[in-house]
């Protein structure tokens, strides 16, 4: 009997001891492999200084960009939502001035039809042309504005007091110029010239050159 109650204990502790071999073995089949882990793992981290290199590498040439861009000579700024007007380098600023730009109006002629409107264009320009005592040509508009008759002689259009002392011509007919109505500036109140008192203007004036680069925004 003795012997039957042993046989029967072993064949017990033998049946656990395969049930537990089993068990471990359905656990370790079940989890992740380790080496690809540390694989993955591996790649993650050896890829961000490929990533940092590349990253560096485009900041370097967009400042080289940015280097080329930049103006090596003075430039005109003008901020026509602050209403102020710069002469200026890469690194430092050399005038700063309130002056007025566009009104942003619109004027259509009922006869007609055609139509203006008064803004300060912006983008990038150039001095083309610096003028002493300019006389102001009226186009059709300044007319039509004041409800006046345009003039059939040429003559009767020019004024030589409305644009001041000093005129330089940025492009399509758009100057910086002086202004008869010096309590206005700072405010959006042209038709599209960038007005400027009469000794900002002369400042300015004197240390422009023709090919002047002027940023208007």
């Amino acid at each position: 009997m003795a012997m039957k109650r042993l046989g029967l204990w072993l064949l017990l502790g033998l049946v656990a001891l395969l049930t537990g071999a089993v068990a471990v073995g359905l656990l370790l089949h079940r989890q992740p492999p380790v080496q690809p882990l540390v694989a993955i793992a591996d790649s993650a981290l050896l890829s961000l200084p490929d990533d940092a290199a590349k990253a560096q590498k485009e900041i370097q040439r967009l400042r080289r960009s940015l280097t080329a861009l930049t103006p090596k000579k003075p430039y005109i700024v003008i901020d026509t939502h602050a209403s102020l007007a710069y002469l200026r380098t890469a690194d430092s600023v050399w005038f700063k001035a309130t002056c007025s730009t566009g009104n942003g109006g619109e004027l259509v002629d009922s006869t007609t039809g055609r139509k203006w409107i008064f803004n300060t264009p912006h983008g990038c320009f150039k001095i083309n042309s610096k003028i002493t005592h300019p006389w102001w040509r009226k186009p059709d508009w300044a007319y039509i504005e004041e409800a006046e008759a345009i003039p059939k002689n040429e003559s009767e259009r020019y004024d030589s007091e409305m644009m001041g002392d000093y005129a330089m011509g940025f492009g399509n007919g758009y100057f910086i110029h002086g202004t008869i109505y010096e309590r206005l500036l700072g405010m959006n109140v042209t038709h599209g010239c960038v007005r400027l008192g009469s000794s900002d203007l002369k400042w300015l004036f004197d240390r422009v050159q023709i090919g002047t680069p002027v940023y208007i925004f």
